[in-house]
């Protein structure tokens, strides 16, 4: 199944357009922002609409985030792939950014065990739609949008090594934790040397000043095994069920 597609003469960076302040372009005018942004919010409605629309009949998913840039024949492509395989025999359908390296990993892994196999891709300037691995292919224009999808139809976390954009969603929903904007879902780090540095960090600055609190490094697990990231998974999940949370 395909959705939002991306229509013939869509601009390429409708995100960036939203975000781009007139006071910047000098377009102040009453005008010119009548005819530009309040008419946003209806294109921004139709991708919930549509996004919602999809993934409402999912069972219960998890995220997978890393690098676009790692592709087969590195060892966390393998293990990402791996771990998807391992959570689709579990019982969980799988959602990734869409693209390619660690995001096609994770779709990659689940295709092959015969599972769902979310892509929820962004409309980026000269970069691929979306990977091959996909069951359902959502894209979307704004980045608020799918990161919206990915808090709503999962029920953990997987961050494997990346760069800024899977910073962001892990800094994002470990806020939405730490906040109690969510419910507290299982987010887990894979890969020990690449994440250490970030981990040392946070005990050495934010929390030794006071910024964060021992319970807020509680909040993430680390790994270096794809049957140990499944099992914490697992873990938290049925006692959450059992408590009647999901």
């Amino acid at each position: 199944m395909e959705s939002l597609k991306n229509p013939v003469g869509l601009r390429d960076n409708e995100d960036k357009e939203l975000l781009q302040t007139p006071a910047a372009t000098g377009t102040l005018e009453q005008a010119d922002f009548i005819a530009e942004d309040p008419w946003r919010v209806l294109r921004i409605q139709g991708e919930i609409v549509e996004g919602f629309d999809a993934l409402s009949c999912l069972p219960a998913a998890i995220s997978i985030f890393g690098s676009a840039r790692l592709g087969p024949g590195n060892a966390y492509y393998e293990a990402c792939r791996e771990t998807s395989r391992l959570l689709v025999k579990a019982g969980y359908a799988v959602i990734t950014g869409g693209g390619p390296g660690l995001m096609a990993a994770g779709n990659q892994g689940a295709l092959e065990a015969n599972g769902i196999s979310v892509g929820c891709s962004i409309q980026l300037p000269n970069e691929p739609v979306h990977n091959e691995y996909q069951t359902i292919t959502l894209r979307f224009r704004y980045f608020f949008v799918r990161k919206l999808m990915f808090i709503k139809y999962s029920v953990g976390f997987l961050i494997f090594p990346g760069g800024y954009g899977t910073l962001d969603e892990l800094f994002e929903a470990l806020t939405l934790v730490q906040t109690d904007k969510i419910d507290h879902f299982p987010v887990i780090l894979f890969g020990r040397d690449y994440w250490q540095g970030l981990i040392d960090w946070l005990k050495n600055s934010p929390l030794h000043t006071g910024c964060l609190g021992r319970e807020d490094l509680a909040l993430f697990s680390l790994t270096d095994d794809p049957r140990e990231a499944v099992s914490i998974i697992e873990k938290v999940t049925k006692t959450r069920r059992r408590a009647g949370i999901e």
